[in-house]
């Protein structure tokens, strides 16, 4: 299968690329730079050039291809409103190219807009209240596609997709904790990220393209939720710094756009995922892969 991606050089769609060629599929990359065109070229990929904003480019990489993984997001925390409107509308120009012609569509969403404190599953709706409303506008148009003709289904990640290279919230900590001496969390830290290893979800992505059926919601998750003084406490020991609570009203203050992330109780579970596709997480659990040090090598990992 000819597959499009979007992302293709990101830390989960790098992952995915490499799924994907592995296991026999050729892809299409999309590459907005020399950079990214590079990369691509290096990983046996051949290049799209393009953009997430691009959107004719988008419509066209989708017209070339057997099946379309979006993989793609513009993580600019500072307004995520602009982010998602940018999400839902490369979604939607890239569903219209594929309507009609039951070729596999993927869309990446996020487990963070679902209900504070519950185990969310895969038949869990998005909380009206979430402050993710830019991702859950996206994975209504996407599951909306499903009764026009494409076989789409979203894969849900989780607060932590971590392993090499990852550029996301955890290192971020790590950054904040190295620069700060102390390792905290909120609170007395009991609330929970669910997590998976990259290459568990770029599995399960290929997994989602080859067989998942239209209009399915699936769960990219490994550890169902980990204490986010578990994670303090690893980063802590690895720093040689305290580890501590902050209260919550002072979170703002020690933690920055992380605040609300930190404090984020939001577990979930992948057991339908695992029933309906066969799909099981094989590699290194959070903790543990933080435990191995890598994180903490000097020029290994960036706050992204």
């Amino acid at each position: 299968m000819r597959v499009f991606v979007t992302g293709a050089t990101g830390f989960v769609g790098s992952a995915i690329v490499s799924e994907l060629i592995g296991s026999g599929h050729e892809v299409l990359g999309l590459a907005r730079s020399d950079e990214a065109a590079a990369m691509l070229q290096a990983a046996g990929a051949a290049i799209h050039r393009g953009s997430l904003e691009d959107l004719d480019s988008l419509r066209r990489g989708a017209a070339a291809a057997d099946g379309v993984i979006h993989a793609a997001f513009i993580h600019n925390y500072s307004d995520l409103a602009s982010a998602g409107v940018a999400d839902r509308l490369a979604v939607e120009v890239m569903g219209a190219e594929l309507a009609q012609s039951g070729r596999p569509f993927v869309v990446t969403s996020v487990i963070g807009h679902l209900t504070p404190g519950q185990l969310g599953t895969e038949k869990t709706a998005p909380d009206p209240g979430s402050a993710a409303k830019h991702r859950v506008a996206t994975e209504e148009a996407a599951l909306a596609m499903a009764s026009q003709g494409v076989r789409v289904s979203v894969v849900r990640l989780p607060l932590s997709v971590h392993g090499d290279g990852d550029t996301g919230f955890v290192p971020a900590l790590i950054n904040l904790a190295r620069s700060k001496r102390i390792s905290a969390y909120v609170g007395d830290g009991a609330n929970r990220w669910p997590a998976v290893h990259r290459l568990d979800a770029a599995h399960l992505y290929r997994f989602a393209l080859e067989t998942a059926s239209a209009g399915a919601r699936l769960h990219a998750i490994g550890d169902e939720g980990v204490p986010v003084r578990d994670i303090a406490g690893v980063i802590g020991r690895q720093l040689g710094v305290p580890v501590a609570g902050i209260q919550p009203e002072e979170a703002t203050e020690h933690f920055g756009w992380l605040a609300h992330f930190v404090s984020m109780d939001i577990p979930a579970s992948s057991a339908l995922t695992q029933e309906q596709l066969g799909w099981r997480p094989l590699h290194p659990a959070l903790l543990l892969d933080l435990d191995q040090g890598q994180y903490f090598t000097t020029n290994t990992y960036r706050n992204g």
